[in-house]
């Protein structure tokens, strides 16, 4: 089968579909506005600065019309079994004017709970998008029902999970330690609520002198929450990781007792999913897709976005019971057993194709 994504070829979710795909012996393409490179790939880019893409603008989409023509030479010189957009709106857009099929869509996420709210011309943008696509993928059944408001079209829910063979406890985790550990690894972006984490933290240290927070990552609020830390007084009791790569968030997770996505908005919850897998209990917020990425009152304990008094109870329950933890941590990594194995969700995906060559 030869596949052709329209979609972000620096993304690590772009590379993670490529991956698999490959290496199932299909041949692939993918269509990228800005340049990338994936190993085993035929990469096709517009050399696009990745920033102006990443705004959205409805102004800057007019720019789109001139990729048109390149789009479709490109499709048609490829002659690809399934054409598969990723993010409902730029490449979205290119797709569907290709007038190629079987043709697909996966939502992603700020493509349908932002850019349509911006005004009727960008909802109806969206909605002629979707319209021309034969079957609609979404990660998450929050990100669905949300997509529905903008298409009659049946929904597939494709969860994007992980490998169990690399996200997996460590024998380590279980051993004594003079610390309770609590960690997030997250973008420094004010949607991610790592401040929310950080008040919060700072009201436990009043009362436990036995606690650590570790938060990885990068992001335009670094500086500002490095200097809250240094408010609240407690920067010798937050350890900024820096950016950490796939084997470090595995071995972080492990260090973690308990893992905070403290999110105002998640169109699913690969992190809380990659933390369950390592066996680690996690606390997230109520929006999106993070709740049913994770298994409530058994992997989970669910706060509400921007609630510093809710984060600190549900971190000071899990500091003070050390056998909850262990409970929430071995049932978060069944869950994602029976869930959220990547091999199990991309082999539903790979039947979704075989299902859309009907279509031809």
């Amino acid at each position: 089968m030869r596949i052709c994504y329209l979609s972000d070829a620096n993304s690590v979710h772009t590379k993670k579909w490529c991956s698999f795909f490959k290496d199932l012996g299909y041949d692939i393409h993918v269509i990228s506005l800005n340049n990338g490179d994936i190993p085993g790939v035929t990469v096709h880019s517009f050399n696009i600065d990745s920033e102006k893409v990443e705004k959205e603008s409805l102004l800057y989409k007019v720019e789109y019309f001139k990729f048109i023509a390149k789009v479709r030479k490109l499709v048609e010189k490829i002659k690809p079994d399934i054409l598969h957009a990723h993010y409902a709106t730029s490449y979205g857009f290119l797709g569907g004017l290709t007038g190629f099929h079987p043709y697909i869509i996966s939502v992603w996420g700020s493509d349908v709970y932002e850019f349509p709210k911006k005004n009727i011309i960008c909802q109806k943008f969206l909605e002629k998008n979707l319209s021309r696509a034969d079957i609609i993928l979404s990660t998450s059944k929050a990100m669905a029902e949300e997509t529905k408001k903008y298409t009659y079209k049946d929904i597939q829910i494709t969860p994007f999970g992980v490998d169990i063979n690399i996200f997996k406890p460590f024998d380590s985790r279980y051993k004594e330690k003079e610390k309770v550990i609590i960690g997030a690894i997250k973008t420094f972006d004010s949607k991610y609520g790592i401040e929310y984490l950080i008040r919060a933290f700072g009201e436990l240290c009043h009362s436990y002198d036995n606690i650590e927070l570790q938060l990885a990552g990068r992001g335009p609020l670094e500086e500002s929450l490095k200097k809250l830390c240094k408010e609240l007084n407690i920067e010798d009791r937050v350890k900024f990781l820096g950016y950490i790569d796939q084997k470090k968030v595995v071995e972080n997770f492990n260090k973690f007792d308990i893992a905070v996505i403290p999110s105002l908005f998640e169109s699913f919850g690969v992190s809380a999913v990659e933390a369950q897998a390592c066996g680690t209990p996690t606390i997230v917020t109520n929006t999106g897709g993070l709740p049913e990425a994770t298994s409530p009152n058994n992997s989970s304990i669910v706060v509400e976005t921007k609630n510093v008094s809710q984060l600190k109870n549900a971190i000071e329950k899990l500091i003070l019971d050390k056998e909850l933890r262990r409970k929430m941590g071995e049932y978060g990594r069944k869950f994602v057993i029976e869930n959220y194995n990547v091999l199990d969700n991309f082999n539903n995906v790979n039947n979704i194709y075989t299902s859309a060559l009907e279509l031809r």
